[in-house]
């Protein structure tokens, strides 16, 4: 059976969370779905992961009726728009009641366990990939344990070879998984079996040993370990620079210090060109944009403002979203003012705004031998690294 691909450099991909399910076997007072992973519902994770591809423009969740409070809480924070409707008595059930509302734009699908929190960018990708040469596809582990078959005691060793551990998200052409689940009777224990049943071909596609199901008590212990693994080694760099042109005045702001100088630097606020630069680097590592951004310049309270009030305003979010700033490398480029004098007291001026020592602070300076704007001195640019760590 063959069936038209979806555009393969920009598919259409809506994502279909099934959720409708008791979840007893891992215990506690409300569904696994709903229990909390981190500081997070299971749901809201799993939501997240999927929401956050590029790709994946519609969410659809297909939940219990009894579990409408739970849902809410964890659509709270979320962000983004779901499509939400109520499940079958069976798992097949309920994904065809949740193909019913895939918007029909929808070049393909990807059909996921909500158990499943924590699957990677790479394996959504490497589905989507698969979809532009097959009608469905999903992501598999092969089988490398011994397999035994027996009732407590071993009574035969089994084969091996060419089997796999099935993983979600299963992705398939729309039109394709919707014919193929009128079509089967029901029953079946996930949705390639109901597209094989169909004629279907569907590619295996890598999949991923965090991927894992949330299904047991100590599925949750093993998930929190992955996550604090996680938190521990994700780094961010961020990049800053930024150009202030000389003006009248006789000082200059660098870094929150006042240095005498024959000019002013030119700007909405105190054209504090270092902190602005060191301020840009931490939104870059957030990829939270730039001052601009968060203080644009067509606003009129910021007029004259001094500029650390855009670094704490940076150095605050960071926190928010769990990041200690580990260092900041920042350089001037300028013929004049000499910054080598005042480089001491700048670096104590950052490390009480950025909150941390100065030995992990460098401001530092060159010239351009004299060329270009800066070699003019006409003004002073600055260039700045900063490295963040999760907390």
């Amino acid at each position: 059976m063959t069936h038209d691909a979806p555009n393969p450099s920009n598919p259409r991909v809506a994502a279909l969370i099934v959720a409708a399910g008791r979840g007893l076997r891992a215990g506690g007072d409300i569904p696994k779905q709903y229990q909390r992973l981190g500081d997070q519902m299971v749901l809201t994770r799993t939501l997240r992961a999927l929401a956050s591809h590029p790709l994946v423009h519609d969410l659809v969740v297909v939940h219990h009726p009894d579990d409408s409070d739970l849902l809410a809480l964890a659509l709270a924070s979320l962000g983004h728009p779901v499509i939400t409707t109520h499940g079958g008595a069976t798992r097949d059930a309920s994904v065809r009641a949740g193909l019913n509302v895939v918007p029909g734009d929808a070049d393909c699908v990807l059909i996921h366990d909500a158990a499943r929190p924590l699957v990677s960018r790479w394996v959504i990708d490497g589905v989507i990939a698969a979809l532009s040469t097959h009608p469905g596809a999903a992501p598999g582990l092969p089988v490398v344990d011994a397999l035994w078959r027996g009732d407590h005691r071993v009574e035969r060793i089994g084969a091996r070879d060419g089997l796999y551990r099935a993983q979600t998200p299963q992705g398939f052409h729309l039109a394709a998984i919707r014919a193929a689940h009128a079509a089967h009777p029901g029953g079946a224990a996930d949705d390639v079996e109901v597209a094989l049943a169909h004629g279907l071909d569907i590619a295996i596609t890598p999949g991923d040993e965090d991927n894992l199901k949330l299904t047991r008590v100590q599925d949750f212990t093993r998930a929190e370990r992955l996550l604090e693994a996680e938190r521990m080694i994700d780094i961010r760099t961020g990049n800053g620079f930024d150009v202030h042109r000389f003006g009248p005045g006789d000082h200059v702001w660098l870094c929150g210090v006042k240095i005498p100088h024959d000019h002013g630097l030119i700007g909405h606020s105190d054209a504090d060109v270092g902190l602005h630069t060191v301020t840009d680097a931490i939104y870059g590592a957030l990829a939270e944009g730039d001052i601009g951004t968060h203080f644009p310049p067509s606003d009129p309270q910021w007029k004259g403002a001094e500029s650390h009030i855009f670094l704490t305003h940076a150095v605050d979010l960071a926190a928010e979203k769990g990041f200690s700033i580990s260092n900041v490398d920042l350089t001037f480029l300028c013929e004049r003012p000499k910054i080598g004098p005042h480089a001491q007291t700048m670096r104590a001026r950052l490390a009480e705004l950025l909150r941390i020592d100065p030995d992990r602070i460098s401001a530092k300076a060159t010239t351009t031998e004299r060329l270009g704007f800066t070699g003019r001195e006409e003004g002073i640019a600055a260039m700045a690294t900063v490295t963040l760590v999760k907390t």
